[in-house]
């Protein structure tokens, strides 16, 4: 497992380089037209992916399709099957490049996926806690009932990760099981659970905080080096985040320490042409201005909020970007080395399983999980997913 300074680098950046247009060498070269997923179309994540579409529109005659997709597999299986370029992908991207949890399986594997950008907007994603229990820290959570929806992987590993911060288990509170995510914050409300995960933002947060119980969300210490320690073990994709938008009172004067991700990651695979990639970074980053007012959370593209020490590696074109614009440090491109090198095992561990795979569903997964894990130890990476 990496030092803790290198998992939780929120990158600082020159004062001359955040909002300024750079001029270089290297020109954009768009094709006329592109094709995207995202999420739906009531989603945020649409809303960026068309404020961007306009731009490269408007800036370049790039056209941008948008094919929404109601979730993970539908929004990634273009971008496997080639048809797309892009995916506003939200975290099942770093699940894709795992090879875990609903990628696990023999239609999928892991992915060669690399990152163009991502944004990091204003909210935190955290567990929404019933405000009228005294509940401060994820350490507080002990003994409580927390929802576990079926069939989200997403969701529960992020209630898995805070409960860790905490120095908790899933054995330490009591799980409750929901078959989706609105009907969780319905139980909130109704006095029959205690706590579920979201986004700061979301509807059903704000429902819950004009309700009688309230809203309340866990603080997470970034100096607590324990607790991002043991946060990072289960979910290394989340970062320290001062939150600053969301439910229960949460703003720019009233920020609460918490955690984030990016969303949308947007992603491709690693074979996208070098034009197209290096095209769409300086695209985005030199008529930011042009972008980030028109959609809810666009701001995060900003140069500022790229974390150039995540979890997928960049694609090697956003690399030679970053490299202009002398942002790119020798310890990030020591990591980026790494990444592609866990990648690397990775597909090389699945080529080898898939040879000879069992026929039966359940018994393929769990001996992926496994051969996945050994490869991984061998080569002196942490699996994370066991």
């Amino acid at each position: 497992m990496r030092p803790l300074a290198h998992r939780l680098l929120v990158v600082a950046l020159p004062l001359s380089l955040l909002g300024t247009a750079i001029s270089h060498a290297s020109e954009i070269e768009l094709p006329n037209t592109m094709a995207w997923t995202a999420y739906g179309t009531n989603s945020s994540g649409y809303a960026q992916a068309v404020a961007i579409g306009n731009m490269l529109q408007n800036k370049y005659d790039s056209s941008v399709r948008i094919l929404p997709g109601d979730n993970d597999v539908s929004r990634m299986t273009p971008l496997k099957q080639g048809r797309v370029d892009l995916c506003a992908c939200g975290i099942a991207s770093y699940y894709g490049a795992e090879g875990v949890m609903m990628f696990a399986d023999r239609d999928w594997g892991p992915q060669p996926l690399r990152v163009i950008t991502t944004s990091t907007a204003s909210f935190g994603l955290s567990l929404a806690v019933a405000g009228d229990l005294d509940v401060e820290t994820p350490a507080d959570l002990a003994g409580k009932r927390i929802a576990y929806i079926r069939g989200d992987d997403a969701l529960n590993k992020g209630t898995e990760a805070y409960l860790a911060f905490g120095g908790l288990t899933w054995d330490d509170v009591e799980r409750v099981d929901y078959p989706g995510y609105g009907r969780s914050f319905d139980g909130i409300i109704a006095g029959d659970v205690d706590a579920s995960f979201t986004t700061t933002v979301t509807p059903p947060a704000q429902q819950l905080a004009s309700s009688p119980r309230g809203i309340s969300w866990p603080v997470l210490d970034p100096n607590d080096e324990a607790g991002w320690e043991r946060m990072a073990a289960v979910a290394p994709y989340f970062r320290p985040h001062e939150v600053t938008a969301g439910a229960g009172g949460i703003s720019a004067e009233n920020p609460v320490p918490s955690a984030s991700y990016p969303y949308p990651i947007v992603v491709a695979n690693q074979d996208l042409e070098d034009n197209v990639a290096y095209g769409l970074i300086k695209a985005m980053q030199e008529n930011f201005d042009d972008y980030k007012d028109n959609a809810p959370g666009a701001l995060g593209y900003a140069l500022e909020q790229q974390d150039l020490q995540w979890v997928v590696p960049f694609h090697d074109a956003v690399v030679e970007y970053y490299k202009e614009i002398d942002v790119w440090t020798d310890e990030m491109q020591a990591h980026q080395d790494n990444l592609v090198e866990r990648q690397n095992v990775l597909l090389s561990a699945w080529e080898s399983f898939m040879q000879d795979a069992p026929s039966d569903d359940e018994a393929f997964t769990t001996d992926w999980m496994e051969a996945r894990a050994t490869a991984l130890n061998d080569a002196g990476f942490e699996p994370i997913f066991e």
